[in-house]
This record gives structure tokens, C-alpha cells and sequence, in this order.
């Protein structure tokens, strides 16, 4: 940066061993124009890091003439300022100067001398802002880490950040339109606050690029956002991926009808085995000890991870432990003991808990028959197995297995429909964990449209 060419230190050469004075000789910074320097003082901060400060005065023409009347003015009242300026090393820096107030004789009027190099907005160089700028666009940095890099208080930081954002992102005063056309779009609801509080974020399912991001999540997010962009728009969107939410259903194919409603593997997996495998072990579990048979109960006793992952998952955990795999290393220094997979036989386990339950062997079925139907790119082929799913949970006269099929009832066209857009709402879970790491690095900010314009901004990052 220029500001550091412009630095020269006074070397003193000292016998060894010898401690070097506390007198230091800078010369800082010819880069502000309109500030002259005149000597600099350091000190140390209770922190430990040291503070520069150059001392000068205002090398600007004099404004004398009042901006209403065109009188002459005089010198009103003089003003020391302080005014952060660019780290130097490992410490931060400030100027100080005179700053003067003009009066106007004929109108009364006060105007302060002009200072070319501050900020607009804050007590701070425009050179230090404009650094705090390029910190914010590397996404290296959360906001307190560039507040202690700086010397700039974190709120100051997040202004500018904000600031930055709007000017990328916002045009009078409205979200900007999508510059890019998409065929999909992901839908996605998370959590904004403790309490039930909730934002949608809608993305572009080609680069995961957020698009438009509310509050709610109801159907109102839907409407605002199809207003936003246009039906025009809308016009070349050919499928959107979501969850079981339906009012975002609803209100896709009320406002868009040409619209196919995708519904991915992983949700209808996540609830076949919560709501129903899950619920169907622990009500067998009861039913075997009230029947006495304490042995085939005692099976099912902590087997729902293994209930409910697949063969694939349980005969690589067996490989594992057969292959002595290392979870945890030992410790060199603190007593961490190794730990290594010993659980064998997850497969083995599995099998017994199938042959002895007719329910879980049903459970069994229909996850092998989801696999295979989302594997299929033929519709009809991906109908008839989702229909043979349907057909298990009616003759299996279980209420868990009855609610699954109400489920896929609901959402059979877009079910279906991954068979011709083989789309996964993969690329919206990503954006939702890293939406949880950025919602704790920004604790503290009481500002929901600050981080707003954080998600949108770090999804094209």
C-alpha cells in the first residue's frame, strides 16, 4: 500500500544487550491530503497493543466566504479532532488536528471547515474505511476479527459492511432483480430466532445463489417474491424443490401453474423413518414386554440408529470395525486415550430384528422401493413403485404406516416428478448450515436486514 512506503524509522544503533529508548522518530502519513504532520506520540493501550498519533494541522484552502449570504466569515470557535487512521504493524493509529467553525456576521450562519480526507459517516480516515471495505469483500474475516485488525469499533464495521451490501444488492430501495435466468428454484424455511421465529430464502438451483429472502413462511413469501421478479420471469422457471411445506405448494401452483413441484429423496426418507420406523420400534418394544418376550424386546433396545440407516451405511460400519478404523487418536501430551470402531455385527443385528418383527420387515421394503424409485429417470417406472409403496402401508393396517401413506398421497405428482427433474434440495441444506455458522458469528446484531443482505452475499461467495 502507498501508506507504507511513506513510513521511515529513525534506526539507532545500540551496544548489544542494551535496551533501545522509548523515543521513536516516525514520519506518517503524506498520503492524506490536506494533512500535514507535525510529530508523532505513541503510547501503549491497556490492551498491550500501541497507539500512534500524529499530531498536525489542516493544510486546506480557507473557506471564508458563507454558502447563503456570500458574506465573509470569521472565525467562530476552534476544535481538537481525533480521527482513526490505518494500522501501522501490529498497532493502530489516529490524527489529531485543529478543526475550525467559520460564523457568518450578516446571516448567523456556522460552517465548518471543510476535511478532505474524512469519512462521511464516521470518526474515521476515508483510507481506513476503504480498508475495512476490501477486509469485509475478502469473507476471510468475520466483523470482530476486522475490528481487531483495524482499531474500528464493530459497529462502525458493521455500517460500513452494510453499507457495502446495499450498494451491491439493493437498487431504490428494493431488492435487486435476478440478472441470471434459471430452469430451478429451491425453497427452503429456517430458523431466524428463538421462539418460532422464521425466514424463507428462495435460491437459484444452477449456482445456489439466494434470490429473495423473507420473514415467514407462509404463503405471502411466495406471492412478494413472484411480484419481485415477474411472471415473465417466472415464465422459465420449470421446477421448484422444497420440502412438505404446502403452502409453499400452494402458492407456486395458484400464481404459476405451469410449475412441477419437486419433492427430493432426503425429506421423504427423513420422515418415513422419524414418524413412522422410529414410532413403529418403540410401539413394538412395548408390545413385546407386555407379551413377556423380554429377549426379542431387549433386541430392539437402542437399534434405532440401525433401524433406521440403510444395509449400505451398516455393512460399511461392520467393515470399519472390522478394519480396526480410528475414531479418535491417542494424545501425546493430554491423556486422550485411542479409540478405535469395535461394534461389530450392525448387519448381522439388523437381520434379527427383521426376521422377529413383520413391521420393520414392511419398513424394510418400502425403503428399499424409495431408493430404487428415486434412482429411476422414468416416470412411469418411478409411478409404479411409488404405487407398490402405497400398497404396503394400506395392507399393513398400522396407523404410522397409514399416515405415510396420506403423505405420499398429498404429494404423489411431486414425487413423481424427480423422475424427469432430477433435482435434491442438497444445495438449500448446505446454505441452511452455513446460514447457522453465520447466525452465531453475527450474535449481537439486532438487525435482521444487516443479515439478510449477509446470506444473500454469501451465497455468491
Amino acid at each position: 500500500m502507498d501508506y507504507i512506503e511513506n513510513l521511515q524509522f529513525e534506526q539507532l544503533s545500540l551496544p548489544f544487550g542494551e535496551e533501545s529508548p522509548k523515543q521513536e522518530y516516525l514520519l506518517i502519513p503524506s498520503s492524506l491530503q490536506g494533512f500535514h504532520n507535525t510529530d508523532t506520540t505513541s503510547h501503549f493501550l491497556p490492551s498491550g497493543r500501541k497507539s500512534f498519533c500524529m499530531n498536525g494541522t489542516l493544510d486546506v484552502p480557507e473557506e471564508r466566504s458563507c454558502p447563503s449570504c456570500g458574506s465573509r466569515m470569521h472565525v467562530n470557535q476552534r476544535f481538537q479532532k481525533t480521527l482513526k487512521h490505518l494500522p501501522v504493524g501490529n498497532g493502530i493509529s489516529c490524527i489529531k488536528f485543529e478543526h475550525v467553525q467559520y460564523l457568518c456576521p450578516d446571516c448567523g450562519r456556522t460552517h465548518m471547515q471543510e476535511i478532505p480526507f474524512q469519512s462521511e459517516h464516521h470518526r474515521i480516515t476515508k483510507e481506513l474505511e476503504e480498508y475495512v471495505r476490501v477486509l469485509l469483500g475478502l469473507h476471510t474475516f468475520t466483523n470482530k476479527e476486522i475490528s481487531e485488525l483495524s482499531g474500528v469499533g464493530q459497529n462502525i464495521v458493521k455500517a460500513i459492511d452494510k453499507q457495502r451490501l446495499e450498494g451491491l444488492y439493493i437498487e431504490d430501495g428494493k431488492l435487486r432483480h435476478p440478472s441470471e435466468q434459471t430452469r430451478f428454484l429451491g425453497i427452503d424455511e429456517f430458523k431466524l430466532h428463538n421462539g418460532h421465529k422464521y425466514a424463507t430464502h428462495i435460491i437459484n438451483m444452477a449456482n445456489g445463489h439466494i434470490l429473495w429472502i423473507a420473514e415467514g413462511k407462509k404463503k405471502q413469501v411466495v406471492y412478494d417474491f413472484i411480484e419481485h421478479v415477474g411472471l415473465e420471469w417466472m415464465s422459465h422457471v420449470e421446477a421448484v424443490a422444497l420440502d412438505m411445506n404446502s403452502d409453499f405448494q400452494e402458492a407456486f401452483e395458484e400464481k404459476c401453474p405451469h410449475l412441477r413441484m419437486v419433492f427430493d429423496y432426503f425429506h421423504i426418507v427423513k420422515n418415513f423413518n422419524d414418524k413412522v420406523v422410529g414410532e413403529i420400534r418403540k410401539d413394538e418394544q412395548k408390545r413385546l414386554i407386555a407379551e413377556g418376550d423380554l429377549e426379542a424386546a431387549k433386541l430392539l433396545k437402542h437399534s434405532k440408529y440401525i433401524v433406521t440407516s440403510s444395509r449400505e451405511t451398516l455393512a460399511r460400519k461392520d467393515r470399519e470395525a472390522k478394519e480396526g478404523r480410528v475414531l479418535r487418536k491417542k494424545g501425546k501430551v493430554f491423556s486422550v486415550s485411542e479409540v478405535k470402531r469395535k461394534d461389530i455385527g450392525y448387519l448381522e443385528r439388523y437381520e434379527s430384528i427383521l426376521q422377529k418383527n413383520r413391521l420393520l420387515f414392511t419398513a424394510d421394503l418400502i425403503k428399499e422401493l424409495l431408493r430404487e424409485a428415486y434412482a429411476s429417470r422414468n416416470e412411469s417406472r418411478m409411478q409404479e413403485l411409488i404405487t407398490k409403496v402405497l400398497d404396503l402401508c394400506v395392507n399393513s393396517g398400522n396407523e404410522h404406516m397409514a399416515w405415510f401413506w396420506r403423505l405420499l398421497v398429498r404429494h404423489f405428482d411431486g414425487i413423481i416428478s424427480h423422475a424427469v427433474y432430477h433435482i435434491s434440495a442438497g444445495k438449500i441444506e448446505g446454505i441452511n448450515n452455513k446460514i447457522k455458522t453465520l447466525r452465531r458469528q453475527a450474535y449481537g446484531y439486532p438487525d435482521d436486514e444487516y443479515f439478510f443482505l449477509k446470506l444473500i452475499d454469501m451465497s455468491r461467495h
